[in-house]
């Protein structure tokens, strides 16, 4: 396994408006607390993929290949310290001219004010798998899931299962890009693999919703079942008194309990938030979770879903604009392994679709398809569905998403039972005779531009001209983190 906003109202602007025969499994629902039942036999047998994988001509190395709407217009390589093979750049996040990239072995921060020449600002060196991030005013935030000796940024490595052992949020002042300052550590129970920014409705305070997960074998000092999330309250004005506030049991029967090839649920792997309409999605490695997060320190589950068929761990999620769709990706292979060929298929290591019906407590989503790329990729290529973003178009659903050395995808989804993808951009393998580790880890689109965070390659910046999506270059955001999910005005 690989452990390797609407933001506040001030923080979106409008440009303008005036230019203005394959099988797939149903999914069971159940309310929050029940057990989800076994996919329904007949309509897995009766149901059609929108979607099937098809070959294509293998590439080299480092040999691209794209749609005519998408291509890289830059490129920025890792540099002394995180050039190494084993310094994985992971998640991103936005902020003014500024994207910022976590990476296993600290931070980068990129000026792009040009996307077709970015440049390195700072880097912080500051180690701790897998430094998931996120942005909030002069506020930096990194997750530390890996034992370290202690809270600084020159601990050493220690293992988890070690009293001593210390793993939680770190907290930094970014009001000088140049120089971002260490201000606060925060412990919190069995580490941070991800977190989720949830600003206060008060405006004075920042909550993160710290998910962690890995085997209860491997952590034996977290609280079995390890079922809850920490969350961590940060005020704005003396962020140095961050703590944690809660710790929310989301899974008060145990969850899923697991079976050969799909995980069983020991906390979530990460969590989408949509703050202005009080709703969040938990992907927890064997349930999917719909919550009501409208009090902030107490978030309820109302709605879970299963997929003992064909998702192997419920990794990540994304709604759409309108709160009424969201998609779940499953990391089959932990995000190491060759799932995008045609032996695994296209309904396994895929995106799954679901429609929110129904209002509040009586909330339900529905499966209605799955989405993988149209392409197979070769044994030397670790690909399955990772972190993506909405594109923000007018009138339609689009995504754009990060599929490992399988490359960028943008698809379409508006049309819940038939995604189909609109553009894509891939580099061949790292290598062309073993299975080595890279490929984008995020993919997300920025006012205007597509930017990706390549575990080995770096910072790419692609451009996408397609009349299906140009509505989205009248959007312009402030801030943006992905996962705390920034709604856009619409027709």
């Amino acid at each position: 396994m690989i452990r390797f906003p609407l933001p506040r109202r001030r923080q979106l602007r409008i440009v303008s408006l005036a230019a203005a025969g394959l099988l797939v499994a149903s999914v069971a629902t159940a309310p929050a607390g029940n057990a989800a039942v076994t996919p329904d036999a007949e309509a897995v047998a009766t149901a059609t993929t929108a979607q099937a994988a098809t070959a294509t001509p293998t590439l080299g190395v480092d040999e691209i290949s794209s749609s005519p709407n998408l291509r890289q217009i830059a490129n920025l390589p890792k540099q002394a310290p995180f050039n190494t093979s084993a310094a994985f750049n992971s998640d991103m996040a936005f902020q003014g001219r500024y994207a910022f990239v976590g990476n296993y072995e600290g931070f980068v921060i990129y000026d792009i004010a040009r996307p077709s020449a970015p440049k390195i600002v700072s880097q912080v060196l500051c180690p701790g798998s897998q430094n998931d991030i996120s942005v909030y005013g002069d506020l930096l935030f990194l997750s530390t899931d890996q034992g370290r000796s202690n809270d600084s940024c020159t601990s050493e490595r220690l293992t988890e299962t070690k009293p001593e052992s210390w793993e939680g949020i770190k907290v930094f002042d970014i009001s000088d890009k140049a120089n971002p300052r260490y201000i606060k550590a925060v412990e919190t129970d069995c580490g941070s693999h991800t977190h989720t920014l949830v600003p206060a409705k008060d405006k004075k305070s920042v909550y993160l919703y710290v998910s962690s997960y890995r085997p209860l074998v491997e952590l034996p000092d977290c609280q079995p079942p390890h079922d809850s999330i920490s969350i961590v309250k940060v005020p704005l004005k003396k962020p140095t008194d961050a703590a944690v506030v809660a710790m929310p049991n989301l899974f008060p029967d145990g969850g899923y309990e697991g079976s050969p090839g799909h995980s069983a649920t020991s906390g979530c792997h990460d969590i989408t938030a949509y703050p202005s309409k009080d709703i969040a999605a938990g992907a927890c490695m064997g349930d999917g979770i719909l919550m009501d997060i409208s009090n902030r320190e107490a978030p309820r589950v109302i709605n879970r879903v299963r997929d003992t068929v064909n998702f192997a761990f419920w990794h990540s999620a994304t709604f759409n604009n309108a709160g009424t769709k969201v998609v779940f990706t499953d990391e089959l292979g932990g995000g190491g392994a060759a799932t995008c060929n045609e032996v695994v298929g296209p309904n396994r290591g895929a995106d799954a679709i679901y429609d929110i019906t129904g209002r509040g407590d009586a909330r339900t989503m529905v499966f209605r398809s799955y989405y993988k790329i149209p392409r197979a990729n070769t044994d030397t290529e670790n690909c399955v569905a990772h972190n993506g973003s909405l594109i923000p178009v007018f009138g339609r659903d689009i995504m754009v998403q990060a599929w490992y050395q399988g490359g960028i995808s943008v698809w379409d989804f508006t049309d819940s039972a038939k995604p189909k993808e609109i553009g894509f951009w891939e580099r061949g393998p790292l290598s062309a005779t073993q299975l080595t580790t890279g490929g984008a880890w995020s993919t997300y689109y920025y006012n205007g531009h597509i930017y990706s965070s390549d575990i080995q390659k770096g910072l790419d910046v692609l451009e996408l001209n397609d009349w299906r999506t140009w509505t989205a270059n009248l959007v312009r955001f402030r801030e943006l983190n992905v996962q705390t999910q920034a709604g856009y005005l619409s027709w």
